[in-house]
């Protein structure tokens, strides 16, 4: 239950993160947001390291015998914070959370496949429903948006 907790908690940050740095994106630059997010993200994961003893586990040794592409995270950390800091000014949270949420989903399960777990029909035909939902909210929104304007 508490990582059911945890990932619920996880989501809502993430979403907020994305709010709070399209803004600093907005003020500063695209870039310059995401180098400032990196920036204050590495202060604060140092802060921790000290706090909680552990730079002895961070040794050049260690970080070595890590396969090239396990440091692809933080390239495409960047990414997603950049795409992100683009796409949220440009349309409603809701719609880019769903849409992201989509991408997540559709992704695990592309992951999930080619690493041999259980994929079942409900997963897919979920994912179609939530795309089927979204199309149906969007065209809602659209109509609704159409007869204010006249």
């Amino acid at each position: 239950m508490l990582y059911i907790i945890l990932a619920l908690i996880s989501g809502c940050l993430v979403i907020l993160s994305m709010v709070i740095n399209s803004y600093l994106a907005k003020k500063i630059g695209v870039f310059q947001g995401t180098f400032v997010n990196y920036t204050v993200g590495l202060l604060f994961t140092t802060l921790i390291l000290v706090f909680k003893n552990e730079f002895a586990n961070l040794s050049m040794s260690a970080l070595s015998h890590i396969p090239f592409w396990a440091y692809l995270g933080g390239v495409i950390g960047v990414m997603v914070v950049v795409i992100s800091n683009i796409i949220i000014p440009k349309i409603p949270a809701i719609y880019s959370t769903l849409l992201i949420f989509i991408g997540q989903l559709f992704t695990g399960l592309f992951i999930d496949h080619f690493t041999g777990n259980l994929i079942s029909k409900g997963k897919i035909i979920g994912g179609f429903l939530i795309i089927a939902g979204l199309m149906y909210n969007f065209n809602v929104d659209k109509k609704q948006i159409a007869k204010n304007e006249q």
